[in-house]
């Protein structure tokens, strides 16, 4: 009997914001590494999701949402959105159930320099009649360019199979890069530092969640039986660290409660967790705070 091969590789999630590249790597790797919010712009830097099977292994990289900078710390999630797409074996291009806009057309136009094969994935496809789907996947048709398209809902596993099956076709045969219980290639820090900004999103609004970033100082030390994890919410002016903080301090200890539980959840033990909030002035504009607070790759040079 023929041994099956096995295939592996690194698939880029590309995509305008909020299409959700984030609630489809949660998905496939079965747990939360990347955050998830209704606000667009959510994912700011390149994160892994690592998804193994018998016999594949898929490296999914999450990019933030490619739109038009505004500002450096835009400018960093742009590039590190495109230039992901160097270094891969294969890009999924994931849109809305609708006929293409602007904002798609411009990535499509961008992925026809790509070498490695495009899939378009139609996300959230439980929010339409089927009868809408057809002349939508039309659209896209016309186009070009495209290996596949698969409709699918990350949120539901509407054509998840069909994409994985679709995905082990085109992978080459290759190692397994991890083991086979990691999925993600952040260290756990990022991440808990990325579940306390989801809170910020999830609870605040208007420009206050954009303007917030998070570092975690320490967790590393048990104290009766909990892991300490302090942190540090940055802002940008005095009034967003009023709202931040809330009335008697009410906003902030929500924030802990729920990014607390999140954390729990994750890690897989109890958690004393310990949030700051200090004011950084234009921290989105400041390549050094930038680099300091983990975005630190060549693309903010």
């Amino acid at each position: 009997m023929e041994e099956k091969k096995f295939k592996s590789g690194f698939v880029a999630l590309v995509g305008r914001p909020n299409v959700g590249k984030s609630t489809l790597m949660n998905y496939l790797v079965g747990q939360k590494v990347a955050i998830t919010s209704n606000k667009p712009q959510t994912t700011r830097n390149r994160i892994s999701g690592i998804y193994t099977s018998d016999d594949m292994q898929i490296v999914f990289v999450d990019t933030p949402g490619i739109f038009k900078p505004h500002s450096k710390l835009d400018d960093y999630m742009d590039k590190a959105s495109l230039s992901s797409l160097n270094d891969v074996d294969l890009v999924l291009f994931m849109v809305e159930p609708e006929k293409i806009g602007k904002g798609d057309q411009y990535i499509a136009d961008l992925l026809k320099e790509v070498k490695v094969p495009v899939f378009l994935v139609i996300n959230k496809v439980d929010q339409i009649h089927p009868n809408k789907l057809l002349p939508i996947m039309d659209s896209y048709h016309k186009l070009e360019g495209f290996k596949e398209i698969l409709p699918i809902s990350a949120t539901q596993g509407i054509g998840i199979e069909d994409l994985l099956a679709m995905l082990n076709k085109y992978l080459p045969e290759g190692p397994q890069y991890y083991s086979a219980d990691q999925i993600t290639d952040r260290p756990e820090y990022f991440v808990v530092a990325e579940l306390i900004r989801e809170q910020i999103l999830r609870l605040t609004s208007q420009e206050v969640p954009h303007a917030t970033a998070v570092a975690v100082d320490q967790m590393n030390k048990h104290q009766n039986g909990k892991l300490v994890i302090e942190a540090t919410i940055y802002v940008e002016r005095d009034g967003q660290k009023g709202i931040i903080i809330g009335k008697g301090g009410k906003m902030l200890k929500q924030i802990g409660i729920n990014s607390r539980k999140e954390i729990e959840d994750l890690l897989g033990e109890r958690v004393n967790l310990h949030l700051w909030v200090k004011v950084q002035h234009n921290w989105r504009s400041d390549p050094s705070f930038l680099k300091q607070i983990g975005y630190d790759k060549k693309e903010l040079s």
